[in-house]
């Protein structure tokens, strides 16, 4: 491996593993590190390596793809020293978050806290504090799919095969898609994404031809269109920031995250909602469901249903029932039902 520098330097030389190891796991295959300063260098490298590059934020799911041989980029440019891209700040109006900013960050931040404590709770509910510490916002909501039939190499649909190994009548399927799967069964991983759909939040991104805003619901792949990504990001972009609106801030939140174990493990089902509520009735909602679906699953018939009602039992029970409206369970996730319904209902009820 070889490290160089903004001047393309070589700054630390590595012997590249020999053919033998390449071969075992846990292992990973050589490449050239760059390390850019800001976002133009970011452009620069990006423009000149094309395809070749692979971004690196924390690292985390990087690293998986890296040691099981599923990628092998030649060129890694590493984000880490880019300052611009940290950090929280008010912006005209809206609370904007660095794509690199770390999960603990979030986490413990005051504005967010105060202002939007629901996007505070879900990273907090990220792995472990180990990983937070280190792993950022931008690389939680661009982070590939978990499914281990893909991530162990299979030859599947995602990987521009012709299977889809989950859907088999044998298959280990109960972590997977309950609605919008076409060909492909896996689901987005990322705990803040349903979050940042509910507070409208925005994507910034950066390429070599300027800068665009995409909405944050609009910003992660339906399946139908594009199976190899999960989000629409294109090659030669880079995700710079999020931005939040002031439309949901300090309102009613609910979020919570089913999972096999209370740390590290991604969620089974998780919910999201904001509420605008006064004299007990639900003026307006936003909710939104991860786990579900290749993408954060909006519950569109459970806000239009439970808008103006009051916050009751009752209006808990019948978003609980509609909410899972669709639902093409698999053999092995027939329990994903049940459990997307309590959410929802618990969101409603205790708000």
């Amino acid at each position: 491996m070889q490290l160089l520098d903004k001047n393309n330097r070589i700054v630390h030389c590595k012997s590249i593993l020999s053919e033998e190891a390449v071969m075992l796991k846990d292992t990973i295959s050589g490449f050239e590190l760059y390390q850019a300063t800001d976002v133009d260098h970011v452009m620069a490298l990006l423009d000149r390596f094309g395809k070749n590059s692979w971004m690196l934020a924390g690292g985390y799911d990087s690293l998986d793809w890296f040691k099981n041989r599923g990628k092998n980029p030649e060129i890694i440019i590493d984000l880490a020293g880019i300052e611009e891209l940290q950090g929280v700040r008010e912006l005209e109006g809206k609370l904007e978050i660095g794509a690199l900013t770390t999960l603990t960050e979030i986490e413990q931040h005051p504005l967010i806290k105060e202002r939007f404590s629901l996007l505070a709770e879900a990273a907090g509910k990220v792995a472990s504090p180990q990983i937070r510490n280190a792993a950022t916002l931008g690389g939680n909501l661009c982070q590939d799919t978990r499914c281990w039939y893909y991530r162990y190499g299979l030859n599947c649909y995602r990987a521009e095969g012709n299977t889809c190994y989950a859907s088999g009548p044998d298959a280990l399927n109960r972590e997977h898609a309950l609605f919008g799967a076409n060909r492909c069964m896996a689901v987005t991983p990322s705990d803040t994404a349903p979050v940042l759909v509910v507070l409208d939040a925005e994507m910034i991104v950066r390429n070599a031809e300027g800068e665009r805003i995409i909405r944050a619901e609009d910003f992660f792949m339906d399946p139908a269109v594009d199976l190899t990504r999960m989000t629409v990001l294109e090659p030669g972009d880079l995700l710079t920031a999020i931005r939040i609106p002031s439309t949901w801030a300090e309102q009613s939140f609910y979020f919570e995250k089913a999972t096999d174990r209370n740390t590290w493990d991604f969620a089974l089902v998780s919910v999201a909602a904001a509420f605008v509520l006064e004299g007990g009735v639900i003026n307006d909602l936003r909710m939104a469901c991860g786990g579900v679906q290749c993408v954060p699953r909006r519950l569109r018939n459970v806000e239009d249903l439970v808008r103006g009602r009051p916050k009751s039992e009752r209006t808990a029970e019948l978003a609980a029932d509609i909410s899972v409206s669709g639902a093409q369970v698999l053999n092995k996730n027939h329990f994903k039902v049940p459990l997307m319904k309590n959410l929802v209902k618990r969101a409603i009820r205790d708000s």
